[in-house]
């Protein structure tokens, strides 16, 4: 596959992290241009799941590891563990999820990379601050969840301590990585002096839900609940129309009186509570409780239809299943089918940042474990000699 340079196009990044998160963030600036190295241990259990064909092909691993190359080193063998330094020493960035105690007996720490390249960005992503009584614990997505508060909103909005049911903190924080990769990247331009990068899993989310939830736990004393009133309001929630599921928020009360009207609802549409120049919050819950008994009075599309004359903000339910068919993921190339060399016709999700000038590209669809060994320690022998 070919595609345009892209704005990281000269930019070398070392993967050496598993599962979502870090290979998520690289994934990213490979598609914004950079030359991705994934080092990958022969053994390495995280290429585990739904596979068609290949083995260590599963469709998490195809979403993550495009615009890669996969090198296969063992890093508990003194000579592999040498030529994944000789790599390191070469790239801009380093990217690793490993726990500080492996990276400390492998000798991969920042301080030990950065006497051999001190220009180097070294983004190392854990769940807990490395400084914290916390730091040696174990950490996948629905601990994060726990620890960042994001539970306690589920529970207390919906009466239930349930996960959000998309893996949003190994996601957050692959974009966290991503942007304090490139503001280092910028130091390190501007002055020669690379650094290390610390992302905990669980401060990044505390940070992400607190924006709104902390509500009136601003003010110092408190001056109201923590928790944004809109989003834990009861009925907070997409409605069933006539014919599907859709997202109807009115914002206001000429919101509340067109959406009643449209329903042939007048009687609502004249109701009190929707007739003053704002609607009370303690009114919130019963409103939208009436807006899902009228929901279905219309199908999707005429409620569309209806939102869009009158300013009403409004969206279709995305189905999952039919994502593909959609004209607006159609149209946006946010999945087009590719010809993987061993999977065949794959989905590929799209990048969905656009460029002017250097817009990014997918020029390699994910590559087969280590597949890459031999060109990677090939160009390296190049570099030392």
């Amino acid at each position: 596959m070919t595609g345009t340079a892209g704005p990281l196009a000269g930019v070398r990044v070392i993967d050496l992290s598993t599962v979502v998160m870090g290979p998520y963030a690289a994934q990213i600036l490979g598609d914004l241009g950079a030359d991705v190295i994934k080092i990958e241990s022969p053994s390495d259990t995280v290429r585990v799941g739904l596979y068609r064909t290949t083995p260590g092909m599963t469709p998490l691993d195809l979403n993550v590891n495009r615009n890669k190359r996969s090198v296969s080193l063992n890093l508990k063998d003194d000579a592999q563990r040498a030529q994944a330094l000789d790599l390191i020493g070469t790239a801009d960035v380093l990217i690793t999820n490993m726990r500080p105690g492996a990276l400390a007996r492998l000798g991969l720490t920042y301080e030990d990379i950065a006497e051999r390249n001190p220009g180097l960005v070294y983004a190392h992503a854990q769940g807990f601050r490395a400084d914290s009584a916390l730091a040696g614990n174990a950490a996948y997505d629905e601990t994060v969840q726990a620890s960042s508060g994001l539970v306690d909103i589920a529970n207390r909005a919906l009466g239930e301590p349930v996960y959000l049911p998309t893996i949003i903190a190994d996601k957050v924080s692959a974009l966290t990585i991503v942007y304090s990769v490139l503001a280092a990247l910028v130091h390190r331009d501007r002055t020669g002096q690379g650094q290390q990068v610390e992302v905990p899993m669980t401060d990044t989310l505390i940070a992400f839900n607190l924006v709104e939830h902390l509500a009136g736990h601003v003010f110092e004393p408190p001056q109201a609940p923590t928790g944004f009133p809109a989003s834990m309001t009861t009925g907070h929630k997409a409605v069933r129309t006539k014919d599907g599921l859709a997202c109807v928020i009115p914002y206001g009360p000429q919101n509340f009186r067109d959406f009643f009207a449209a329903a042939g609802r007048p009687d609502l549409a004249g109701d009190p509570r929707v007739n003053g120049d704002a609607i009370d919050r303690p009114d919130y819950p019963a409103l939208l409780a009436l807006l899902e008994e009228c929901a279905p009075a219309l199908t999707t599309a005429e409620w569309a239809e209806v939102c869009a004359k009158h300013s009403i903000p409004m969206a279709p339910v995305l189905d999952l299943e039919k994502a593909h068919e959609d004209d607006y993921v159609r149209d946006g190339h946010l999945l087009d089918t590719h010809e993987h060399p061993s999977e065949g016709p794959v989905r590929t999700i799209g990048i969905p940042v656009r460029f002017s000038a250097t817009p990014g590209s997918i020029r390699r669809l994910a590559p087969l474990p280590g597949q890459d060994t031999a060109e990677v320690l090939a160009e390296l022998s190049g570099v030392r000699s």
